[in-house]
């Protein structure tokens, strides 16, 4: 393609099975250059016709099946006739069987690039050519079989992503005017009212504008509760709704909703080499040749130099040609990393390349911080107490209409916890950093923290034991002041969030090693939350730059260290550590850019899935790439006795390549 007049530059995915073309160039014409290798070829954004064919119509199947039917032939006619007939069956078959194998080896032969089917090319031609006529068939018939098996086995893989593809519908009903009508993804505008009935996935990303249902959010998120969804909540392309009748505000076009992101980062991430792979190319570079090489001088020094017999020694290069071939080598890392990439995809979270799936595999320490990421992120009110003649009632009433013109996130806690009463607030000022200070009826009041109790300089005798009580458990305490008299305590915390504890001890019961909180809050707030969830140490009253310098210090005790964050106040904490994680990327543009690796839900427990996914698949691409060089040796080492025939050469590496594509596809099985 690259060759072609209206093509500018061309690139292949191999992962996501994508072809990238910049030109003038239409499909037809791509798909013509493509032709011998029967590719197929379907717009990105358009609507992909999956052709239904039975197992026999499929064209791969009946070459296979034409090419052995004539090696029986050949077979049975060898055992009965000394005549050219079995010659001319066993030549038909290599046609038949290996036409566009060879066709593609010659080629490559010409460029001087000594690829597999370069090397297996020789072999079937050079056994013809020495009269091993019965074998050069079995090879090629051996060839196309894996050929397909392969072909099948990396379909499975790559079927990760086009399940995403699928989530989404292709059309959608929308209000126009006083019309409800279907319309097809590109025709939908920013702003169109989207109309969505009770079982129906929904088409595009929006906001709730009327009803209330609940959604299925699992393609998305990987979440496993549906999520009820109101008036002003988000909602996104391919989740389903599964009760309620909702009209849905557009907020975004087809290719910019947050599950075309995800396929997008998907696809990138699975075309992304991670260093293992790099490895493996550099590696085959130079072993193939080298393979080549040693198969001629095999094939040629004994004779030469030994008086062996040409045609025993040449057999046994061409079988080194075909055992040599490294597809088994080559293959092992990209599908493995394909299938753990889309495993992880499916199950709600975001790999943003095979390096940071090693790097996950590879922890050792993990940084948290505290808001928002093992805390709610909203604070609430716990505990009230009130002093002399006021009841708790009375003082979260009289909080609640002080903290109504505040915009403090402790404000909007008390406005949860207790309705302001209708009452007229006068000359309000608001204390930087110490509270409020109010006139309600006369009566001056102030609301704040212990700082503003000690420079009204309050009497705090009989409470001092009960607020150091609350700050020891993590909590904010807040005085309420009526004149120069405390009449209550209100304490507010940022509650742990469910599960928190929990995934601490899986992380730590899979090998990570050490679990660090970096907060800016307070060093007794973050004690207490490190003491509830069973983190291993504690650093607080950082400042951003702080946190970097925490990060820095941790991978130089650990070397593989993990940050968890928002992705957008940690972010330059993410980008010190080894792997940058961002919670709540649904929805949420920067934490999906910014990230290495982002949870799509704000759902911790996916945390541990992520990392024990991490380091199945590097076990696997360990497993995979041993056990190819280990048939490799064996099988070379088998050449010298000559005990290696060519189809079981084949054989070796046929099987070699699909054990390890089989064995990376059980990561389709991790589950969270």
């Amino acid at each position: 393609m690259n060759k072609m007049a209206t093509v500018k530059e061309a690139s292949v995915n191999f992962g996501g099975a994508k072809l990238t073309v910049y030109g003038s160039a239409g499909v037809d014409e791509l798909e013509k250059a493509g032709a011998f290798e029967n590719l197929k070829l379907h717009p990105e954004n358009g609507q992909r016709v999956q052709e239904k064919t039975s197992f026999w119509q499929n064209r791969e199947i009946w070459t296979v099946s034409t090419a052995l039917l004539l090696l029986i032939a050949a077979w049975i006619t060898d055992f009965q006739t000394n005549t050219w007939i079995p010659m001319v069956a066993y030549a038909a078959t290599i046609i038949v069987g290996g036409y566009r194998l060879i066709w593609t080896g010659l080629l490559n032969l010409v460029k001087f690039q000594f690829q597999m089917k370069t090397l297996m090319t020789i072999a079937v031609l050079g056994a013809a050519a020495i009269g091993a006529w019965s074998e050069a068939a079995v090879v090629v018939i051996l060839f196309a079989i894996s050929e397909w098996l392969e072909s099948y086995s990396l379909d499975k893989a790559r079927g990760s992503i086009r399940s995403l593809m699928e989530l989404a519908p292709k059309a959608a009903t929308v209000r126009r005017g006083n019309k409800e009508i279907r319309l097809a993804l590109d025709k939908i505008e920013i702003g169109d009212t989207m109309i969505v009935k009770p079982g129906e996935k929904l088409a595009m990303d929006g906001i709730v504008e009327k009803g209330m249902s609940t959604i299925n959010q699992a393609a998305i998120t990987g979440e496993s509760v549906p999520v009820v969804k109101t008036v002003k909540d988000k909602v996104f392309a391919g989740t389903l709704n599964e009760e309620g009748l909702l009209e849905v505000k557009v907020t975004k076009r087809a290719e910019d909703t947050t599950l075309a992101k995800i396929i997008h980062l998907v696809e990138e991430a699975q075309a992304e080499r991670a260093p293992s792979q790099a490895f493996i190319d550099r590696f085959a570079r130079y072993y193939t040749p080298a393979i080549a090489a040693a198969a001629v001088l095999l094939a040629v020094f004994p004779p030469l130099f030994a008086g062996a017999d040409w045609s025993e020694w040449i057999y046994r290069g061409l079988a080194l040609l075909i055992v040599g071939c490294p597809c088994a080598l080559i293959i092992s890392t990209p599908v493995t990393i394909v299938t753990a990439i889309g495993n992880a995809a499916r199950n709600g979270v975001l790999i943003k390349g095979g390096i940071y799936l090693e790097e996950l595999g590879a922890l050792k320490a993990m940084a948290f911080d505290k808001t928002g990421t093992l805390t709610m992120g909203r604070p609430e009110v716990t505990d009230v107490m009130a002093s002399g003649d006021w009841s708790e009632s009375e003082v979260l009433a009289v909080a609640a209409a002080l903290e109504k013109g505040s915009q403090h996130p402790l404000a909007a806690a008390v406005l949860r916890k207790a309705e302001p009463e209708d009452v007229s607030v006068e000359a309000f000022v608001s204390l930087t950093g110490k509270g409020i200070k109010a006139t309600i009826n006369g009566i001056v009041y102030h609301l704040g923290n212990m700082r503003l109790m000690n420079e009204l300089g309050l009497d705090l005798t009989g409470m001092n034991e009960k607020i150091e009580d609350f700050e020891k458990q993590g909590k904010t305490v807040m005085g309420l002041v009526a004149g120069k008299r405390l009449v209550g305590l209100i304490a507010v915390a940022d509650p742990v969030r469910t599960r928190a504890k929990q995934m601490i001890e899986q992380l730590q019961a899979i090998g990570i090693k050490e679990t660090t909180m970096l907060t800016g809050d307070r060093q007794a707030v973050a004690q207490a939350i490190a003491k509830e969830l069973g983190i291993t140490e504690v650093k607080a009253e950082l400042l951003p730059e702080d946190k970097v310098s925490a990060i820095k210090n941790l991978r130089g005790k650990h070397a593989k260290v993990a940050m968890v964050g928002d992705g957008v106040n940690d972010a330059p904490a993410l980008a010190a550590a080894s792997v940058g994680i961002a919670m709540g990327g649904a929805g949420t543009d920067t934490a999906l850019e910014t990230a290495d690796v982002a949870l799509m839900a704000d759902d911790l427990e996916k945390l541990p899935f992520a990392v024990r996914l991490s380091r199945e698949a590097l076990g696997v691409i360990k497993q995979n790439m041993f056990f190819a060089f280990a048939v490799k040796a064996a099988a070379i080492l088998f050449i010298f006795p000559g005990w290696l025939t060519l189809w079981l050469a084949v054989f070796a590496d046929v099987g070699a390549t699909l054990i390890v594509t089989l064995n990376a596809l059980r990561l389709l099985k991790v589950r969270g």
